[in-house]
């Protein structure tokens, strides 16, 4: 049995992660906060596609909860996992001056010591099982460009990348290759209190003049885990539709 696990599995793009790799094979064990009745649907739907689905209610910023969680889905499946995406990730909105020190500590928290602490639970899994893996982090498309008042999370996904570029050096001799997806903009739920029209909003300004889907994503993290990738990693591949490609120019074209 191949074993993927998923942070925040129970969210709109975490759903979506769920289901790709069930599809594709895996049995996934997920983890979700406050979300058990969306967490049974979504492993309700993973049962359809023939798979097996342990999801479990895990602080991504919490050392115990996680090494503990990791420990069980291997328990669970049997064997190392394959797969990780960390994929859990929080915002708050404000600018430098005014952004609380709590706000700071609980977005560091959550995506970047999350993403540190799942890395390390499921390589040394990886590593121990002898069969390699792949770990995708999610970034942003902050991770190349600053974004108005995101301060904390743009610093958590710039240091995302880097701790990408740095896992896969160290995980490489052991056939375990770490990547980053940086999405831009991505209709969810969440996303759509952002505009009163945000596929309008960021159509306009994205070259392929289209918002993406949680399915893009997942089309990407599929590839990441693929053989298509074996001799891929440290990378980061941005699924924006060129949004983050391009410059400022104030001159009319």
């Amino acid at each position: 049995m191949a074993l993927a696990i998923v942070t925040a599995g129970t969210s709109a793009i975490g759903r979506h992660l769920v289901t790709a790799l069930a599809g594709a094979g895996h049995d996934v064990a997920l983890t979700h906060i406050g979300s058990a009745a969306l967490a049974d649907e979504v492993a309700a739907q993973v049962q359809a596609l023939g798979r097996r689905c342990l999801t479990a209610e895990v602080d991504a910023g919490d050392a115990d909860q996680v090494t503990a969680f990791h420990a069980r889905a291997a328990d669970w499946a049997g064997a190392a996992p394959l797969v990780l995406v960390n994929n859990a990730g929080i915002q708050t909105w404000s600018g430098l001056l005014d952004l609380s020190v709590d706000d700071w500590d609980r977005v560091i928290r959550t995506n970047l010591r999350g993403t540190f602490l799942n890395t390390q639970a499921a390589g040394r899994l990886m590593a121990a099982g002898g069969q390699g893996g792949s770990i995708i982090n999610l970034g942003s498309g902050c991770n190349k460009v600053a974004f108005p008042r995101l301060v904390d999370y743009t610093a958590s996904k710039g240091g995302i990348e880097q701790f990408t570029k740095s896992a896969a050096v160290e995980l490489g001799p052991m056939g375990i290759r770490v990547n980053c997806v940086a999405p831009g903009a991505i209709a969810t739920e969440r996303t759509a209190t952002e505009a009163g029209d945000y596929a309008g909003t960021w159509s306009k300004i994205t070259p392929l003049r289209r918002v993406g889907t949680p399915q893009d994503i997942a089309d990407v993290v599929l590839f990441f885990c693929s053989a298509a990738a074996s001799f891929v990693t440290g990378q980061t591949l941005w699924v924006d539709g060129g949004v983050f490609s391009q410059a400022p120019w104030p001159y009319e074209t």
